[in-house]
């Protein structure tokens, strides 16, 4: 009998329980499914068009590795990102979640920040339905709104990317911290409110900008759902209660480091706000007319629309998230609900007003919907694939590293010592403390958590370098910095520099072999890596200019001697 009666209690738990979840409708369903197809058939032609991730994530990697290196404790610095490292400021719960699933997967890097970040963007998709169908009230605009973000160049640059790996995840948890949002200022309760406070901590836990977004996101729902008293208590608990919660990470941080670290980093990357500049920056530049300008001009063309028909807050949200936060694919999360709105509130009507009386309207309406819907995914997967031109002109998705790279990183990582520092020419240097296990002296990647000043000489000083095609300009540049490599890496063919294709010039590999500064001891069919040999005057201090000379020295070990691979 007591064991009848704790099965009856069971049942009873399990039906109040069942009681309050909020079945799915049929309509639900349907464009949950369609959304998580549309997700995963975009990432699946970004993995067959990229056998390397796009763009970066060796900083965020070297973070996650570094973390579980000191027995998943919060180390102080992360190594190899030039001469003294940068600090670990950074919000730490997506590098914690890489290190983990990397420990029980064993992917390696490069595998690791190729697949997860499409997987985290189709789960995105899920709470940005349910965000749309609060806001739009109807399944149907909500799916195809959740359809257009899908597909929208501007929302998978940065999410579907390698770096998708920390910026994917502040996605997603900005999204359902949306619909708790949402839910919090409409309904009130509170659940909500507790469901808001922990969301927004957890962003504050995940990365600066997509905290920033939230935060904006919640004064513009309280704005417009919100514009009272309670709302405004509500709205202070949240924050005060979010930022209570990420207080264990950023009081170490700041005892660590000072709180000058948190500004230093917000004076970089366009900060917050910018002033009326921000409105060109993000609103009006972005429109290249290239293949993410269509979406721009959707957009903007619904919040005129809303705006004509006096529904401000879906307008107030995009123009909150481009302006406050200044990424142009935040502004897309209110976008997509605007064109779809447009879509169905002027584009269907119009085709039902144009169509002809043999044609039933209703299928003159699926037909205007899906043509719109399956040009945004036709989009979105040829922007996955890297087939279209969209960044600065250039090829989309371009990766930092190729088999080339690769192959280069693992000779340096065992054939020159731990202490060897580089300088690396192209974007590959991102990469390279990660998989090379070396030091790179030059490059902006972490630096922007010292000060705004450093960032900019180290971001100056490897542009400069990373554009030298031929030896003579290496050495200028190390000399004028001041900057003694132990060796240098230089791209030989094809190679990015801050996202934009270079071409190498067929004169730095004879340049640099006929250098007497320099001496090639690695070289593959797109990688050279010359050892820099240091220059020692022979002068007497009392000598004139014109009595000196110079002789070549070797300092270290002397490179190990291998054949040439091409």
């Amino acid at each position: 009998m007591p064991h009848h009666d704790h099965m009856v209690r069971l049942i009873r738990r399990w039906r109040r329980l069942a009681a309050r979840v909020e079945l799915l409708s049929l309509a639900d369903r349907f464009w949950l499914t369609l959304a998580v197809a549309t997700g995963l058939l975009v990432h699946l032609v970004y993995l067959r068009a990229h056998a390397y991730p796009a763009y970066g994530a060796g900083l965020y990697l070297a973070i996650a590795e570094t973390i579980a290196a000191h027995g998943y404790a919060l180390p102080a610095t992360v190594d190899g990102y030039t001469a003294g490292g940068v600090p670990l400021a950074y919000p730490p719960f997506a590098f914690y979640l890489a290190a983990a699933a990397r420990d029980v997967t064993g992917l390696g890097a490069f595998a690791y920040s190729r697949l997860v970040p499409g997987l985290l963007v189709t789960a995105a998709l899920v709470p940005y339905y349910y965000v749309a169908r609060e806001l739009l009230a109807a399944p149907r605009r909500a799916g195809v709104a959740t359809l257009l973000f899908a597909g929208t160049p501007a929302v998978l640059q940065w999410h579907l990317s390698a770096g998708g790996i920390v910026r994917t995840v502040g996605l997603l948890v900005a999204l359902v911290a949306c619909y708790a949002g949402v839910r919090l200022f409409r309904d009130g309760g509170r659940r909500w409110l507790v469901a808001a406070t922990a969301l927004f901590g957890l962003a504050v836990l995940t990365h600066p900008v997509y905290a920033a977004f939230v935060a904006a996101s919640y004064l513009v729902f309280f704005a417009g759902l919100s514009r009272t008293p309670r709302g405004l208590a509500r709205g202070a608990v949240v924050a005060a209660g979010g930022l209570a919660l990420a207080a264990p990470w950023w009081l170490q941080v700041a005892a660590t480091h000072g709180p000058g670290v948190f500004t230093a980093a917000a004076g970089t990357h366009g900060g917050l706000g910018g002033g009326p500049a921000r409105l060109l920056t993000e609103f009006v530049y972005p429109v290249d007319f290239d293949a993410g300008a269509p979406a721009f001009l959707a957009a903007y063309a619904g919040a005129g629309y809303a705006l004509w028909r006096r529904r401000v807050l879906l307008p107030a949200w995009l123009v909150a998230a481009g302006f406050v936060v200044g990424k142009p694919r935040f502004l897309f999360v209110a976008g997509s609900m605007l064109t779809a709105v447009l879509l169905f509130e002027v584009g269907v009507p119009f085709v039902r007003r144009h169509t002809s009386r043999r044609i039933r309207p209703r299928a003159a309406d699926l037909a205007a919907v899906a043509l719109v819907v399956l040009a945004a995914v036709g989009t979105g997967t040829a922007f996955a694939a890297g087939a279209v031109d969209t960044h600065d002109g250039h090829r989309s998705q371009p990766a930092f590293v190729d088999w080339a790279d690769h192959e280069a990183m693992t000779w340096v990582g065992t054939q020159t010592p731990p202490s060897t520092r580089f300088v690396v020419l192209g974007d590959a240097a991102e990469w390279f403390p990660l998989a090379a296990d070396r030091t790179i002296l030059v490059g902006p990647w972490g630096v922007e958590w010292t000060t705004p000043d450093r960032y900019q000489r180290q971001l100056d000083r490897y542009t400069a370098l990373s554009d030298c095609d031929r030896a003579s300009c290496i050495t200028a540049h190390l000399r004028a910095l001041d900057v003694a490599p132990e060796y240098v890496y230089v791209p030989k063919a094809t190679y990015t520099v801050r996202g934009v294709p270079h071409r190498q010039s067929a004169v730095m590999g004879r340049s640099l072999a006929r250098s007497d500064r320099y001496r090639v001891v690695y070289e593959n069919a797109g990688v050279l890596v010359a050892r820099v040999t240091p220059v020692r005057s022979r002068c007497h201090p009392d000598a004139s200019a014109g009595a000196c000379r110079s002789t070549r020295t070797s300092s270290g070990r002397p490179p190990t001697k291998i054949p040439v691979v091409v």
